[in-house]
């Protein structure tokens, strides 16, 4: 099953170029320490915002007569979510983890509902349990990503991240929000590039906000025809400002 639509960014004025985002993201996490900000890459990671489908490859094939018609149930919370009832559609979903347990959707969209309700811990122990009942769900780990970024666990976003992309070698968010997470805070710029093309090869050439990117970072390794003497090299500030990816 596909699980989940795929979501943009929004950006910033960065110092050499300005870069025009869509904001498609509403999800807000709080409680972390900011960060000086490298402005010309995004400041919303890609993420799904809804898991679209109830199910997983591991769901009974016929849940119990007497607790309705799960895909109904489903639906109905999800049509809860996009009218930002949040409160009914946390109790839908909360529901049907309940009455269904071994379905992974439902525990996705409701981690959703925590991470845009400040609730970070339970949104990590809400996707873990997703991508556990279903280790195939893309869209669980690349939260999981997101969350533990947003944390600061930037081993387990990585971990997360790649989990994503295992899972679904297309998953272009994930590829995105991987090479962010490598260039700004791993650290990895050249690791970054190879996320950044395939973002770029997967989104049909049609987003081409990445390609000031690779050029940047490949400029920047480039190897230079004659030594500059240190004396006339131009001074340097630092590294680049350490990326906030916020939701």
């Amino acid at each position: 099953m596909a699980p989940c639509a795929e979501l943009t960014l929004t950006t910033g004025r960065g110092p050499m170029r300005t870069l025009a985002l869509a904001l498609l993201v509403t999800v807000a996490l709080a409680g972390c320490g900011r960060k000086a900000t490298r402005p010309d890459r995004p400041t919303t990671p890609t993420s799904s915002d809804t898991t679209t489908e109830p199910g997983t490859a591991t769901d009974p094939a016929k849940p119990p007569a007497d607790k309705g018609d799960p895909e109904g149930r489903f639906n109905e919370a999800l049509e809860l979510m996009k009218q930002k009832k949040t409160a009914e559609a946390e109790a839908a979903f909360l529901a049907l983890t309940k009455d269904f347990p071994d379905f992974s959707g439902p525990v996705t969209n409701l981690g959703i509902l925590f991470a845009k309700t400040n609730r970070r811990n339970e949104a990590i122990a809400a996707f873990t349990r997703a991508a556990t009942l279903n280790g195939q769900n893309a869209s669980a780990f690349n939260w999981l990503g997101i969350v533990n970024r947003e944390a600061g666990n930037y081993p387990r976003a990585k971990e997360s991240y790649e989990k994503a992309i295992s899972v679904k070698p297309d998953y272009a968010a994930a590829h995105l929000n991987l090479g962010l997470l490598l260039e700004n805070q791993l650290r990895q710029p050249e690791q970054a590039v190879e996320h950044y093309r395939e973002y770029y090869r997967i989104s049909g050439g049609k987003d081409l906000r990445v390609l000031p990117w690779i050029a940047e970072i490949e400029a920047r390794n480039a190897p230079t025809t004659a030594p500059v003497p240190a004396a006339a090299a131009p001074s340097r500030t630092g590294a680049p400002d350490e990326q906030e990816i916020k939701r």
